[in-house]
């Protein structure tokens, strides 16, 4: 878990910092605890 602080005025640092957690984000990719159902699923009858 990581923190960040930034000020109003620091608006430049902010995207900065958005744009690198996003960067580690997509770097790890899918969560492992995601669980994958393999079971097709079914459509609600209207």
């Amino acid at each position: 878990m990581k923190m960040r602080y930034c000020t109003a005025a620091e608006g430049q640092k902010f995207q900065q910092e958005a744009i690198k957690f996003d960067k580690e984000i997509n770097e790890l990719g899918p969560s492992p605890l995601r669980i994958k159902d393999s079971t097709p699923k079914k459509k609600a009858k209207a």
